[in-house]
């Protein structure tokens, strides 16, 4: 039996993947879904998922113009937390960590959700105050924190210089020990093995082209394989929304940035949490297989070149090598950028448009991969029910018109 097995395993290693069974099926596209999503990265496939799982409605398409995971889900740092500033975020990032918690078990696939807490580093009398303010915001909404002073920081990371002969000398924390970090494959992955068992069509390689529209209400859209018919339209594309927008007549208050990130060469295990510092613009962490995983802000330019500027790569180096001397010589391994839509105030758009049956999920900044399934869930339920779930009518485009803006530059710091 052993034998078996192990000649088994051979023959399927030699078969260049040929006899492995799909994950997910490879459909030619329907005249007409109940749904369309545009955009198969992690909320968009989401979205799906939760429409079929927990609404019943599984006759949808998730049009992905390249493939399943190859936008900003799987070019992240996969940081997770929810410890926002602002009620009506905090809410909304918290819903998604709570399904983090049970998101392996949910989609029966590890998307190997690492709960190793989240340092947000103080370096400054003012930072302290921002600290001490957020953490007693999040307590008051029943989210864990706590404020940490040097000393604890040290305890907690004992590779990091604390010492106050630093440039910028450590004087305590932010610490969520609920964060943490996950797989941003898998999260794909299980999404869309999940959509497509309960009957979602998963239409990749399938550009969108522009919308059908008449009478301010939306019939469905054009694609290079065709038209593709819907009353019910969910536009969940990061980076590209605003291209989508601008096809359906809309205007969003979107920019879109390069985003870097870069991971070094494998090294033993030494760094158990993920380090965030804002003031001197840098973020790690390591994953399981050992790799530092870096990144920092957006590049200063709006921009779909996923490469990134060199200028941006040097300074976040230098961060970190402020933060962790250790790692000075450590060498970087590879680095890729990731187009994030930013909105004015850091918070993310859910929302209805003018034209009837086309919502927009967008504006996450470099915050989308952590609220994904708080986001992928909520959307569903708008896009089911026709109106917005309670956590995202808050994120409504209407806010830009009546000023109600949910400013959340300091909670986002570095990473959104």
């Amino acid at each position: 039996m052993q034998r078996y097995s192990g000649f088994g395993l051979v023959k399927h290693a030699l078969s260049h993947h040929e006899n492995w069974q799909r994950q997910w099926r490879n459909p030619t596209p329907k005249k007409a879904y109940d749904v369309i999503i545009i955009g198969g990265g992690g909320h968009g496939l989401g979205t799906a998922y939760y429409l079929a799982k927990e609404f019943g409605i599984r006759n949808v398409a998730v049009i992905e113009k390249g493939w399943l995971g190859g936008g900003n889900t799987a070019r992240n740092t996969t940081i997770v937390r929810s410890n926002y500033l602002w009620d009506e975020a905090a809410a909304l990032y918290e819903h998604s960590m709570k399904r983090w918690e049970g998101l392996s078990q949910d989609l029966n696939y590890n998307v190997m959700f690492s709960q190793r807490g989240v340092l947000n580093l103080g370096h400054t009398l003012q930072d302290m105050r921002d600290i001490q303010r957020r953490v007693n915001a999040n307590r008051l909404n029943g989210i864990d924190g706590e404020v940490l002073d040097a000393k604890g920081v040290q305890e907690l990371v004992p590779i990091m210089d604390c010492s106050k002969n630093a440039r910028y000398p450590v004087m305590g924390a932010s610490w969520q020990p609920r964060a943490g970090v996950a797989r941003h494959d898998a999260v794909a992955w299980g999404y869309a093995r999940g959509a497509d068992a309960l009957g979602v069509d998963i239409l990749q390689q399938t550009e969108v082209t522009g919308f059908k529209i008449r009478d301010g209400q939306v019939y469905g859209v054009h694609t290079t394989r065709g038209d593709i018919e819907a009353k019910t339209v969910g536009c969940v594309a990061a980076g590209n929304s605003g291209v989508l927008a601008k096809m359906a007549g809309l205007k969003l208050p979107l920019e879109s940035h390069p985003l870097q990130a870069l991971v070094s060469e494998p090294l033993k295990p030494v760094l158990d949490t993920v380090v965030m510092s804002n003031h001197v613009h840098g973020y790690i962490s390591q994953s399981d297989k050992g790799d530092l995983v870096i990144g920092a802000g957006i590049d200063g330019y709006n921009g779909y070149g996923q490469r990134g500027s060199y200028p941006t790569v040097e300074h976040t180096l230098q961060a970190v090598v402020e933060m962790f001397p250790i790692f000075s010589r450590v060498r970087m391994n590879r680095q890729w950028g990731g187009i994030v839509d930013t909105c004015p105030d850091a918070c993310p758009l859910i929302s209805k448009t003018k034209v009837k049956g086309l919502y927009f999920n967008c504006g996450w900044g470099t915050g989308g991969f952590k609220a994904t399934p708080g986001s992928a869930h909520v959307f569903a339920a708008s896009l089911a029910k026709g109106e917005m779930h309670p956590l995202a009518a808050p994120f409504s485009i209407d806010r830009f018109n009546t000023g109600a803006l949910i400013d959340e530059h300091g909670a986002a710091g570095v990473a959104h």
